[in-house]
């Protein structure tokens, strides 16, 4: 995770996108218009006739239609807000029976459908027609609002990475998505609060934790991204509670600029509880680890801890080095009694840019409209939470490729794959969990829904999975 994190406002559109020419500059009968980006490439495009695209081949129709309407409309404009309407009409100058023709073609032409013009533009974009994506981008940028509905409010971001993708300065745009404020803590703890996703995913891999360390006297464990350290403070609180005494913890972590005083904030609540507590900080980047960071001692059991952070790391896709798969030996290496997975139930690794940009489409819907359940529309904190906690990811979704696109999330069948390759077998989960979580999802909304499938849990919005967690030894 990087320390700071920057992307462009809806008002700093001018910075980062192509020079289009809108829908009034449109001069019909020629061939310029659009004014073509600075060439750019990337890692996994689609062309023409790529069969991802095959579902939305050709989008002509709704720009014909969208300039066709506009035309139309600026006809009737000109005589309904005419000095002379009543005079026309009065005197017969237009005929009713025209007038009824131009309302019946107003009445007839559907809303446009902001999902539909996303998908539109995406596919315009894949297949090199800079033109008609240039047209849809301004109207995009007249349908999305950061503080509408769901859907308005992820297309403010999603039309962000689509005009970032077509820019000159997406190489330095992707460098700078880990970028951000100083306010981004009190973010992320927000949204936290405000999404069960994130305590569900650490409450189930704490369930397996615990059921696996229940007899263990001296306990180790190994967390990649620990974060604020939130997810010990239950886990904590229960080994001190547990019968016979608390074991002896040690926690190794990966820090990062989130991790602000982690260890000391640790060891104060250990203090408390009068649990035996030893905190050690690895400052190395988690594709760098090695055997040797994790200073292992005879005698503790080990429990090893991936929430939400396998995603970012390269695989065989985009390096030969192959961090996700290695790291995975790496840990497999030290024989721990657990291993904790916990992953966004998305497809977005290997995916070309059109498929990918239709599950993030999705994917994004599904979180943002849950968001609602939490704070009312137009909320200034809950605005900030998206754009500074979740925009960064759709932008890097949409926008990046290569190395400089982070944000790589695989099914849980695919991840369960890795795990076999690298020597892993299933461990259950904890059944007590389950209650727990479902007391949690009450206090949200009853759209959640817990599911328990092939030894994983899944929690998930409505009819759409979102997150996953498992466990392994």
């Amino acid at each position: 995770m990087s320390n700071t994190w920057y992307y462009p406002s809806m008002q700093e559109y001018d910075v980062y996108k192509p020079q289009f020419q809108t829908l009034d500059n449109i001069n019909h009968g020629r061939s310029n218009l659009f004014i073509k980006p600075d060439p750019y490439s990337t890692l996994e495009s689609s062309s023409a006739d790529n069969s991802c695209t095959t579902m939305y081949n050709s989008f002509s129709p709704v720009t014909e239609d969208l300039v066709n309407f506009k035309h139309k409309l600026k006809q009737l404009e000109t005589v309904m807000f005419s000095d002379l309407y009543e005079d026309l009409v009065g005197n017969g100058g237009i005929e009713l029976q025209d007038m009824e023709i131009w309302k019946e073609m107003v009445e007839g032409v559907p809303k446009r459908d902001l999902k539909q013009v996303l998908i539109a533009c995406a596919d315009a974009i894949s297949n090199n027609d800079f033109s008609t994506a240039g047209i849809l981008i301004s109207e995009l940028r007249e349908m999305v609002s950061v503080a509408g509905e769901p859907i308005q409010r992820l297309g403010a971001y999603m039309l962000e990475g689509l005009v970032a993708r077509l820019s000159a300065q997406k190489t330095s745009l992707c460098n700078d998505l880990g970028s951000g404020t100083h306010n981004l803590l009190s973010y992320t703890n927000m949204l936290h609060e405000i999404c069960p996703y994130f305590k569900f995913g650490y409450m189930s891999a704490n369930g397996a934790i615990a059921e696996a360390m229940k007899n263990e006297k001296k306990v180790h464990i190994v967390d990649f991204q620990i974060g604020q350290g939130s997810q010990w403070v239950p886990l904590i609180q229960a080994f001190a509670a547990r019968r016979g005494g608390p074991p002896r913890i040690r926690i190794t972590a990966f820090t990062d600029s989130m991790s602000v005083n982690v260890g000391q904030r640790l060891c104060k609540l250990t203090r408390s509880f009068n649990v035996p507590f030893e905190f050690n900080s690895i400052s190395v980047s988690v594709s760098e680890a090695g055997v040797d960071q994790f200073r292992l001692r005879p005698g503790e059991a080990l429990a090893v801890n991936f929430a939400f952070v396998l995603h970012h790391m390269a695989d065989e896709s985009v390096s030969t080095e192959n961090h996700r798969d290695r790291i995975l030996r790496v840990v497999k290496s030290l024989k721990p009694k657990v291993v904790t997975l916990v992953e966004q139930e998305s497809n977005t690794n290997t995916s070309p840019f059109y498929p990918r940009f239709l599950e993030a489409l999705d994917y994004y819907n599904a979180m943002f409209e849950s968001m609602d359940e939490s704070l009312p529309r137009g909320h200034k904190e809950r605005i900030n939470v998206e754009q500074y906690c979740l925009a960064k990811d759709v932008v890097n979704i949409i926008a990046c490729e290569g190395n400089e696109r982070v944000e790589r999330h695989e099914l849980l069948g695919k991840w369960k794959l890795r795990f076999r390759m690298a020597g892993f077998n299933p461990y259950p989960l904890s059944s007590l969990v389950n209650g727990t979580i479902k007391t949690l999802l009450k206090k949200y909304s009853d759209r959640y829904r817990l599911e328990e499938r092939d030894g994983a849990l899944y929690l998930g919005w409505m009819d759409r999975d979102l997150v996953a967690s498992c466990a392994w030894k």
